[in-house]
Parts: structure tokens; C-alpha cells; sequence
């Protein structure tokens, strides 16, 4: 039997003074146990929903239902549960790294517990900095501050905004493993990014989001095989002044002066490899030699970018 949804959010609706409706009709469910990545550009209302879960933003309409809790009415015991890693570093500078991860702690309400908090310190390679101030760590360390004082009361569910914003590659790298060890320990994660690779390689679910409006959400999977496409290169031994009637059925099209074929191709249906295999045949049977094929499948970006119609990029 499947679990109940940890988070269910139903037609919710955010417009700010001015007319901006940053939310437009939301509906979501997430499933216990996953990464959930939500894409979008700058403004799409990424921000506003995490706000909105997390009672920094209040909703016009809609309703929020988180461990079986409305967030309107019974948001305290809902809250306790729910970690959040903000985009902007908005930590107390001055304070030690062990004092602010464990303030964080006491204010939701924990006892004290200095095991755990080494336990999280190490796990994000910050024992070492623990009797530094925040101001004086580089912003990746600074971020794995932020993630630090959200894991420190212990949440099922874990919001992290751009959480690879403003790192190198190396530490982004490192922020992946760290986030694969939470979800090990049965943490639910929904997290937003601008590298969409992120997302390709992290994520269970993927939603993408455009002007306050869900576009779709999907299994990644499932996503990438229904609206992904294939590309390949043929170059071809001997240039052609005109396609054959016998490629006419395929999505096919000569390039280069003749001397490359070009197919785009499987549309929706996961079937370009085939079509592109039965395409070589086509060739050979009609006597055109070929010097290389080149094949590539649609990234996560690639479907990103056509969904949004516009070529805005995932910000």
C-alpha cells in the first residue's frame, strides 16, 4: 500500500499587492522519501511556494496539508517537522558555527544534544570550523552553515533553495553527496536549482513552474522518455543535391551542403534509436555511403527549454 503524500498542497494561489500573482492554482503531492526538483526561471514562483510551506509567505487562496496537518490551522506541530535552507545567506556573521547550529536546534523546541550536532558538523566537513565565525568561512562553507542549522532540529522534509548557488564545482559535488546521505536517513527533500544537471542527476520527480503556474510534473524518467527527442549526424561520403524519395519518411533533412544528414526525431515516443537505426539501413539499401553517425539524446534542459517556449534558461 502506497504512503500517504508528506506534502499536499491544493490550488494554491499567491497574489501580491500590484496585481503579481506569483502562485496561479498550484496543485502538488509529495511522496515520503523523495527528491523533488522544482524548475523554473527567475520569478516563476519557485520561492514564493517554499514561502508559502513555510509560513514566511501567506497564501491568498489554497489549502496546505503537511504530515496530515492544515498549515492554517495547525502549523506549529507541522513546522517542527519541516527544514529549510534559504537561498540568501541570512545567518548571524558573528556567531561560531557550533553556537548558531545549535541555537537553530533550541528553537524548534529540541533539547540539547551536542552527539548530534557533531554528528552534522562532520557529516558537512565543518567540524574543523566549528569555533569560527560564519563571516569568516568562504560561501561554499557558509552555505553548508545554512544546511547545517536546517538539519539540526532533525525535519522529514527539507526544503533547499538553490542550494549550490555561488559554489564550485568541487563543493557542488560534495553538496550531492551530502543531500544522497539525506535521503538515505528517509529525509524527503524538494529542492530548487539552476543547474539543471542537478536535477537530471538527483532527482526522483521533476515539476516545472513558469509565471505561477505548474506546467507539469512527472517521474524524471518518464518525463525525458515522453517529451525527449534524438538527434544524429550522418555524415555522408559523397554529397547529395536532394533527399531520396526513400528518406522521405523520415524526419530527415540534408545540412552542410549536402554532405551531412541531419535527423530529429522520436517525438513523445522513446523511439529515435530505432528509427534512426532503421534510417541506416534505408541509406544502405539506396546505395549512400556514410563516413560517422553522431547521436545524442534530449538532456532534462533540453525539455526544460522547450517547454518553456521562450528559451529562458533554469534560473
Amino acid at each position: 500500500m502506497e504512503s500517504p503524500p508528506i506534502l499536499e498542497l491544493e490550488r494554491l494561489t499567491k497574489v501580491y499587492p500590484g496585481g503579481l500573482k506569483a502562485l496561479d492554482d498550484v496543485s502538488l503531492s509529495i511522496r515520503p522519501g523523495e527528491i523533488f526538483a522544482l524548475l523554473g526561471p527567475n520569478g516563476a514562483g519557485k520561492t514564493t511556494l517554499i514561502g508559502a510551506v513555510c509560513g514566511l509567505v501567506r497564501p491568498s487562496s489554497g489549502r496546505m496539508v503537511a504530515f496530515g496537518h492544515d498549515l492554517a490551522t495547525d502549523w506549529r506541530k507541522a513546522r517542527a517537522r519541516i527544514g529549510l535552507v534559504p537561498q540568501e545567506l541570512s545567518t548571524d556573521m558573528f556567531e561560531p558555527v557550533i553556537r548558531a547550529v545549535s541555537y537553530s536546534r533550541g528553537l524548534f523546541g529540541l533539547a540539547p544534544d551536542p552527539a548530534r550536532i557533531e554528528e552534522i558538523l562532520r557529516s558537512l566537513s565543518l567540524w574543523d570550523k566549528r569555533d569560527e565565525r560564519i563571516m569568516a568561512l568562504s560561501g561554499g562553507m557558509k552555505r553548508r552553515v545554512l544546511i547545517a542549522k536546517a538539519l539540526a532540529h532533525e525535519p522529514d522534509l527539507l526544503f533547499l533553495d538553490e542550494p549550490t548557488a555561488g559554489v564550485d564545482v568541487e563543493l557542488r559535488k560534495g553538496m550531492w553527496a551530502i543531500i544522497d546521505q539525506m535521503r538515505a536517513r528517509g529525509v524527503t527533500i524538494i529542492l530548487t536549482t539552476h543547474y539543471i544537471e542537478e536535477a537530471e542527476l538527483m532527482a526522483d520527480r521533476v515539476g516545472i513552474i513558469n509565471r505561477g503556474k505548474l506546467l507539469m510534473v512527472d517521474e524524471k524518467e518518464a518525463m525525458m522518455a515522453r517529451l525527449g527527442r534524438t538527434e544524429a549526424h550522418i555524415a555522408l561520403a559523397s554529397p547529395l543535391a536532394a533527399l531520396p524519395q526513400a528518406l522521405s519518411r523520415f524526419p530527415v533533412e540534408l545540412e552542410e551542403g549536402g554532405t551531412s544528414l541531419c535527423y530529429r526525431g522520436g517525438d513523445g515516443t522513446g523511439k529515435g534509436k530505432a528509427e534512426v537505426a532503421e534510417l541506416t539501413k534505408a541509406l544502405v539499401a539506396e546505395g549512400i555511403d556514410f563516413t560517422g553517425i553522431e547521436t545524442r539524446e534530449s538532456s532534462l534542459e533540453d525539455i526544460f527549454v522547450s517547454l518553456l517556449g521562450d528559451g529562458e534558461v533554469a534560473a
